[in-house]
């Protein structure tokens, strides 16, 4: 008799989507002080306790604008 099995998301595939986002790519910024001091100071009034989520957003939210705004035509 065969089980009636719920279907489900492949394990196989969650693992490979899993593979593709890992973060192995290694950047590194420096910030002069009044720089600094304005990411310290938007930290503690908007309650940010992951600066590298922050920035990670924020880069990629300028990269993905620009990119989109600036595509190639064919005219």
């Amino acid at each position: 008799m065969r089980k009636n099995r719920i279907p489900g998301v492949d394990p196989a595939y969650l693992e490979k989507q899993r593979a593709m986002l890992l973060r192995k790519n290694r950047h590194v910024l420096y910030f002069n002080d009044s720089e600094m001091a304005a990411i310290d100071e938007y930290c503690s009034r908007f309650k940010v306790h992951a600066k590298s989520v922050l920035f990670r957003e924020a880069i990629m939210n300028k990269i993905l604008t620009e990119l989109e705004e600036n595509h190639p035509t064919l005219f």
